[in-house]
């Protein structure tokens, strides 16, 4: 049986309009006309690579015509299905290229590509194995597919502002501010260790071409919401490991991906006590989580559900990576709170509720670890403010679950 594809056609190409939002025409198999807001047009394949996506870049069109872009995809589909990267051989053969044309060229041209690479293995010492590979992906997709092939030395501010404003123009407005410093640590390191002489990002100021982001807030309900939301998670008809989750947010209120990101080798339960590492909490000391009774009980019951993982909250499809940073927030749209509740909401709920009822400000800083810190403020801090922490933590557990039952 033969199936029909979309294919695109001269006269659609030259009636392309340009929209207020960049826009696609496919051409299939990833083939695809990039329409800019300003009129112009670029010929992208969308392709993965060793599990990653990458986009790659033909030329603009009309220079490239509709023939000739469906011949450099096909050469590079056919590349890539020898299990070689397109993007990795395009640039090897342009450097082949302008060795044979500058005979006194380096055998070793360090490019954006090359330098990034270097950045990113010292860069990621004491990150998280789940944050180092999600800021990959985004230089990936946002960066080195404009800026990889490209001298570090020879790289102008005006493409550092069009890397920025391509991020924007899709709706990432805070992206791509973060871009604009993801790319000024990678050219500081580029001058700190002679890749390049100077900082093109040090010219371009991010209130100057980017519109400015507004602070965003995360929801989180009042208190007087407070026992619906604790009798929904009780009751919640999702899967036992997301319900043990929201159970546990609530308790403990860590961030999001403290929780999430947690291996059992933290947890030292007979002592009712959880140490996140300092390489997880981006600071200089572990922080210590004292363990209501009722938290103790939802972990050796989770335990039964999850002991065959180093996780707590395996991921669903693969067990060998964490749940997804949207399962909390999936699980409270579900129960009826989507827009006035999120995973952070239970740090800016317990915050609140826990001055009004008069425990001291310290004490509540320093289980939110929002108290800066050195190794001597941490071991005077542990001494001074565990007993007071142990017993706010195991008064809040209380304080839930006479909010679930209704009793206060």
């Amino acid at each position: 049986m033969h199936v029909a594809t979309h294919k695109l056609t001269a006269t659609q190409i030259s009636k392309a309009k340009p929209k207020v939002k960049p826009s696609k025409l496919s051409d299939g198999h990833g083939l695809f006309l990039y329409v800019a807001p300003t009129g112009g047009k670029l010929w992208r394949w969308s392709y993965r690579f060793n599990g990653a996506m990458k986009l790659m870049s033909f030329g603009p069109y009309p220079e490239i015509t509709l023939e000739r872009a469906r011949e450099l995809h096909m050469s590079a589909r056919r590349t890539l299905l020898t299990g070689i990267d397109p993007m990795v051989q395009k640039k090897e053969e342009k450097l082949q290229k302008r060795a044979e044309q500058e005979p006194t060229l380096q055998a070793a041209v360090n490019t954006f590509r090359e330098v990034e690479a270097k950045w990113h293995e010292k860069w990621r010492a004491g990150k998280t194995k789940r944050h180092a590979e999600q800021v990959q992906n985004r230089i990936d997709t946002d960066i080195l597919s404009k800026l990889g092939d490209r001298p570090i030395a020879d790289i102008e501010p005006m493409e550092i502002v069009e890397v920025a404003k391509a991020i924007e123009e899709r709706g990432c407005g805070d992206l791509a501010h973060r871009s604009i410093g993801t790319m000024g640590q990678i050219f500081r390191f580029a001058v700190a260790n002679g890749f390049a002489k100077r900082n093109p990002v040090s010219d371009v100021k991010p209130r100057d071409i980017l519109k400015e982001v507004a602070e965003h807030n995360f929801a989180r309900i009042d208190q007087k919401e407070l026992p619906d939301l604790m009798r929904g998670i009780e009751f919640y008809y999702g899967t036992a490991i997301t319900r043990f989750a929201l159970k546990l947010i609530a308790y403990t209120f860590v961030r999001t991906s403290e929780l999430i990101e947690a291996p059992w080798s933290e947890f030292d339960l007979d002592n009712a006590r959880w140490v996140i590492p300092a390489e997880r909490m981006k600071v200089p000391t572990p922080h210590i989580v004292p363990l209501a009774h009722q938290a103790v009980e939802c972990l050796r019951t989770l335990h039964g559900f999850s002991s065959d993982t180093p996780w707590l909250f395996p991921g669903e499809r693969d067990r060998r990576q964490t749940m997804s940073n949207n399962t909390i927030l999936k699980a409270l749209e579900r129960l009826g709170f989507k827009g006035e509740m999120t995973g952070h909401g239970f740090r800016g709920l317990a915050s609140t509720i826990l001055h009004e009822q008069g425990y001291k400000h310290e004490h509540i800083e320093l289980q939110l670890a929002h108290m800066k810190r050195d190794k001597v403020d941490a071991a005077y801090n542990y001494a001074k403010y565990m007993p007071a922490r142990t017993k706010m933590m195991q008064e809040w557990a209380d304080f839930l679950d006479q909010q679930r039952l209704g009793t206060c």
